[in-house]
């Protein structure tokens, strides 16, 4: 009878531990469902950013964070860092302003949902439209695509070299462009640009000048350029040192070709900057796409929900504006990944 006991408790207490209907830590199914999907895509995330950082550090030409993002609108010269930081705030101040939206929604505060939500909304707009300036300047002003990455560092010392140092070598001289050329696209992307001895001499404005070595065909990866800056001045002469960043520009506009022909003291052979691991350009807009993405659809869901708070359509429910919770939760979310994205690539 005992033995019959002890089996009918324990059949009593096992019923109540599988009965159903416990809340896993007191969350509803959505947010649980939400917590889920936010897991897994931080496991992609990683996988990104740890790809990135592998070759990061695997190669010595990758670019230097400061030269590369130094731009700001409105001002001139270079400001390292300065408008990706601005980016930065403009997001995690909208994450501070969805926190009072999800307070006010446990208040039942309908108007102040509504309040604190559309600054949400307009800080996310905001970084979107940081991000597409960022992204039209790297690519029209600066030449970087996904297979294109015109940011490097030097492996060695040396000193940029003349054209007339190029011909006494055996290097030979090509000009094209000007009154008897078509100027079509050559050097694999390079555009007409400004300058004399960079492209053309006599003062001819739409000629490119560059060298083959000899016995090398005419081919983009063959050619050997001059180094001159935006205004056309040839920098040949110009002393550099190992691991200095430098940048590859294609003569966009009034822009001049900003790498050239080097020599270095040890072997007096004449090189030519290259390019950097291709591998940068399609990491960083990948990924920061992909984050794009991200906030490009949570301002999506912040204003389809917006509208149903501001319609009155979760009031009735009385359970703390809990959908404007869970979209807060994905907020911080986009927010905290973002913080991750800054660091690995404006900070390493």
């Amino acid at each position: 009878m005992a033995t019959d006991t002890v089996l009918h408790d324990e059949t009593l207490e096992q019923k109540g531990a599988w009965d159903g209907g416990k809340k896993p830590f007191k969350a509803s199914y959505g947010k649980l469902m939400m917590w889920y999907f936010l897991l897994s895509d931080a496991f992609t995330f990683a996988g990104f950013l740890i790809a990135y950082g592998a070759l990061r550090f695997s190669m010595p030409t990758w670019p230097v964070p400061d030269f590369v993002f130094a731009k700001a609108p409105f001002l001139h010269g270079e400001w390292p860092l300065i408008f990706v930081t601005f980016m930065t705030f403009v997001l995690i101040i909208s994450s501070v302003t969805m926190v009072r939206a999800v307070q006010e929604g446990h208040r039942e505060n309908k108007n102040g949902v509504v309040f604190w939500m559309l600054l949400t909304v307009v800080g996310g707009a905001g970084f979107l439209g940081c991000q597409a300036w960022e992204w039209n300047t790297l690519i029209a002003a600066e030449g970087m695509t996904v297979t294109t990455n015109p940011f490097s560092n030097h492996t060695e010392g040396g000193i940029y070299v003349t054209g007339e140092e190029m011909e006494s070598k055996g290097f030979k001289k090509v000009v094209v462009g000007g009154d008897d050329h078509h100027g079509d696209d050559h050097g694999g992307g390079h555009s007409e640009g400004h300058g004399d001895e960079a492209h053309g001499h006599g003062g001819d404005h739409h000629s490119i000048t560059y060298y083959l070595a000899p016995d090398t065909e005419d081919i983009p990866e063959n050619r050997y350029f001059v180094k001159s800056d935006h205004e056309g001045v040839v920098k040949a002469g110009e002393e550099f040192s190992e691991g200095s960043p430098y940048l590859i520009t294609f003569g966009h506009g009034s822009h001049m070709y900003e790498y050239g022909a080097y020599t270095t003291p040890e072997d007096g052979q004449i090189k030519k900057e290259e390019f950097g691991p291709k591998a940068f350009g399609a990491l960083f807009f990948f990924i920061t796409g992909f984050h794009g993405f991200h906030v490009l659809s949570g301002v999506a869901f912040l204003l389809v929900i917006l509208i149903n708070v501001a319609s009155g359509l979760y009031v009735k429910r009385k359970n703390g504006y809990e959908m404007v919770e869970k979209i807060g939760l994905y907020w911080h979310f986009v927010d905290l990944v973002w913080v991750f994205v800054f660091l690995v690539f404006y900070l390493l």
